[in-house]
C-alpha cells in the first residue's frame, strides 16, 4: 500500500475513532449491565415473584386482566399487554394517562395471569437499570439523542473498516498476535490495540450495525405506520370515533386462528402507536429463535372483534426485529450473554487504548513541532 494511501486511511481511522470514542465508551459501559439485565434484576430483587400454584391453574381471560389492571392504576388506560417466555403465568401491562402517551411516560407492571394480582416492576419504571437503558438508548435526549448515537455508530463502523485496512500491511511485518514486549509502552499498547481489535472485529461490526438500526427505531416505526399500517386501516380513515370497545376476552383465540402456528407476543390497544383508534393489534411471533423476533400484526376491529387485516412484514421491520436481540446477545441464552459480555469488555480496552495511543502520539509530536518552528527561515 502506498504511503499516501496509508496516510489517508490513517486520517480517516484517527478522526472517525476520536469523534465517536467517548460515546462508544459510554455505550459499552452501559451496555454491559443491559446484557445481563434479567440476572441483575433478580439479584437486586426487582423481578416480581409470582405465587406458587398448581401447574394446571387456569388463566383469567384478557378482559378480566384489563379490569384488574385498571383497578391497580385508576385513571390510566391500557396501552399494551405483553408476554415473557420465561414466565408464562406473568403478563406485562403498560398503562398511561392516554393511549397515545409516549413510552418513557408510561407505567409498566406485571399481572399474575391466574389471579390478576398486580406486581410492580421497579426496573421498568426507574432505578439503576432504567438509567443504564436511557443512557444507552437516547442519553435522555429523545429522538435527537437516538440520531446522534446512530451517527456515532456509523463512525464506529467506519473506524473498524479503516482500522482493518491499516492492519493488513502492518501485519506483513510481524507474525499474527505478536506483542513486542521488549519495546516501549506505547508500542506494546499499539500491538495489543491491534490484536484485540482484530479479535473483536466481527462482533464489533455486528453490534455497531445493529446499534445504528436500533437507534433509528422511531424512524422505522414511523415509516411502518405511514406505509403498512396506514394501508391496513385505510377503510377506517373516515369512520366516526369508537364509542364502545368490545371486551378483549377472545383476542388471543381470534388472532391465533388468523395466524396459525404463531402465538401472541404483545397486544396494542386502540389509540397506541402500534394500532389505530379503531383496532386491537395482536402481534404474533413464530416458535423458533429467529421467527420469535419477526412479528406479524393481526388487526381486529375493536367494536365487533372482526379480523380486518393480517399484516405483511416489510423488510425494515424485519431488520429491526432481528437487530434488537442480536445487539444484546439474547439469541443463545447465558453462554451467548457471557460471550457478549467478554467481547464488550475487550471493546472497552480497544477504545481506551485508542485514546491513550492518540494522546501519547500527540504529546510526542508537540516538541517536534516546536523545534521545527524555532528553526531560522
Amino acid at each position: 500500500m502506498k504511503s499516501q494511501t496509508i496516510r489517508r486511511w490513517s486520517f480517516v481511522h484517527t478522526w472517525s475513532s476520536l469523534i465517536c470514542t467517548l460515546f462508544l465508551l459510554m455505550l459499552a459501559v452501559t451496555g454491559l449491565p443491559l446484557i445481563f439485565h434479567h440476572e441483575i434484576d433478580h439479584l437486586l430483587g426487582n423481578s416480581p415473584e409470582l405465587k406458587q400454584m398448581p401447574a394446571d391453574t387456569p388463566h383469567l381471560d384478557l378482559q378480566q386482566l384489563v379490569t384488574f389492571a385498571e383497578a391497580h392504576r385508576p385513571g390510566d388506560v391500557m396501552q399494551y399487554f405483553g408476554w415473557d417466555d420465561d414466565d408464562p403465568n406473568g403478563v406485562m401491562a403498560i398503562m398511561a394517562p392516554t393511549a397515545g402517551t409516549e413510552p418513557n411516560a408510561s407505567h409498566t407492571f406485571m399481572l399474575d395471569a391466574r389471579t390478576g394480582e398486580a406486581f410492580e416492576s421497579p426496573s421498568a419504571n426507574g432505578g439503576f437499570m432504567m438509567v443504564m437503558l436511557r443512557l444507552h438508548v437516547d442519553m435522555y435526549a429523545g429522538l435527537t439523542g437516538k440520531l446522534l448515537l446512530a451517527f456515532m455508530g456509523l463512525l464506529f463502523v467506519v473506524a473498524i473498516i479503516s482500522g482493518t485496512v491499516l492492519y493488513a500491511p502492518f501485519m506483513r511485518r510481524l507474525a499474527f498476535a505478536t506483542v513486542r514486549s521488549d519495546k516501549s509502552t506505547r508500542v506494546r499498547w499499539l500491538d495489543l490495540h491491534n490484536l484485540i481489535g482484530v479479535i473483536t472485529l466481527t462482533w464489533a461490526l455486528v453490534v455497531g450495525v445493529t446499534g445504528v438500526i436500533n437507534a433509528c427505531a422511531d424512524l422505522v416505526i414511523a415509516a411502518w405506520r405511514n406505509d403498512s399500517l396506514a394501508t391496513m386501516i385505510a377503510p377506517y380513515r373516515d369512520a366516526p370515533p369508537l364509542e364502545q370497545r368490545a371486551p378483549a376476552s377472545r383476542l388471543l383465540d381470534i388472532a391465533e386462528a388468523a395466524a396459525p402456528g404463531m402465538k401472541a407476543d404483545f397486544i396494542a390497544f386502540p389509540g397506541t402507536r402500534f394500532s389505530s383508534e379503531h383496532h386491537y393489534a395482536v402481534f404474533m411471533k413464530g416458535a423458533t429463535h429467529l421467527t420469535a423476533h419477526l412479528l406479524t400484526p393481526v388487526l381486529i376491529d375493536a367494536s365487533n372483534l372482526r379480523v380486518t387485516a393480517v399484516g405483511k412484514r416489510p423488510w425494515y421491520m424485519s431488520a429491526l426485529g432481528m437487530s434488537q436481540p442480536l445487539h444484546f446477545g439474547d439469541y443463545g441464552g447465558m453462554p451467548m450473554k457471557v460471550l457478549w459480555g467478554l467481547l464488550d469488555g475487550l471493546t472497552i480496552v480497544v477504545l481506551g487504548s485508542g485514546l491513550y495511543l492518540w494522546w501519547v502520539r500527540r504529546r510526542a509530536a508537540a516538541p517536534a513541532n516546536m523545534t521545527r518552528a524555532e528553526v531560522p527561515r
